[in-house]
């Protein structure tokens, strides 16, 4: 199967248009005539990454998160983003990214159903969908029954298969409205706060973000950029499965890039 006609059937589900725009998504490297018969999922295009891809004989990798993202002016071997786009066109790896695009259209809905997210809407409208339904980045909407922020800690570790979390709030504090953005999510806490949400479950969240949020009346748990988005990797592998189960798909095994010590 050609690259271009896999890029069709995915795009059908996750146009690029519903990316924003600050974004680079698509084909970034490589052949859109390559044949394709292995497909390689991860969620950044890490030399290690790259090294598995290769080693597996991958002719497409995909990602979630674009290697190529601030423009490159130079493509040489003098910097690493450079040197891993020589690579993998030197390989005739094709390479393809699936950011906000599929934040949009497939990450927040998914989110929202690992964490058991009941009557949701969405948390930061970006587009218009089909027949007029509103898509965006994250959900709100109500557990199936209110809990202490301790509870609530505990809850999303679970469902989310966590070794650790951070929590800004007071741990006896009630919950029952959350919301959820994956990823980096401090750009989502007026959102969540307008919305009425009595925790937000995000990544990357700093010192003032979540302290300006509690002293606003709502709890904020970072579970990490990577930990509230590696689940790209089983839901992508789903979808090839169901929509080109001519593929062989491989997803890259779940690591978090760092440790709490």
């Amino acid at each position: 199967m050609l690259c271009k006609e896999i890029m069709q059937v995915i795009e059908a589900s996750f146009p690029t248009e519903a990316a924003l725009g600050f974004d680079n998504v698509g084909l970034l490297a490589g052949r859109s005539g390559k044949e394709v018969n292995r497909v390689y999922l991860a969620l950044d295009a890490t030399d290690a990454v790259i090294d598995r891809a290769l080693e597996w004989e991958a002719d497409l990798l995909i990602t979630h998160h674009p290697l190529i993202f601030s423009p490159l002016k130079k493509v040489n071997d003098e910097d690493f983003v450079s040197r891993r786009v020589l690579r993998m066109i030197r390989n005739d790896l094709s390479y393809y990214a699936m950011h906000t695009n599929y934040d949009v259209l497939g990450m927040a809905e998914l989110a929202e159903k690992i964490l058991g997210i009941r009557d949701t809407e969405v948390l930061d409208v970006t587009m218009e969908g089909a027949e007029g339904k509103e898509e965006g980045i994250g959900r709100v909407g109500t557990l199936e029954s209110p809990m202490t922020l301790e509870e609530c800690c505990v809850y999303v570790k679970h469902k989310l298969n966590l070794g650790s979390i951070k929590v800004f709030g007071d741990m006896e504090q009630k919950v029952c409205r959350m919301a959820v953005s994956p990823g980096s999510g401090k750009t989502s806490i007026s959102a969540a706060l307008k919305k009425g949400a009595d925790v937000l479950v995000t990544g990357d969240i700093g010192h003032h973000d979540g302290i300006d949020a509690v002293e606003q009346g709502m709890a904020v748990i970072d579970a990490g950029h990577y930990g509230t988005e590696y689940i790209f990797l089983d839901d992508m592998k789903r979808f090839f499965n169901e929509k080109l189960p001519v593929l062989d798909v491989m997803t890259e095994p779940v690591v978090h890039p760092f440790q709490v010590i």
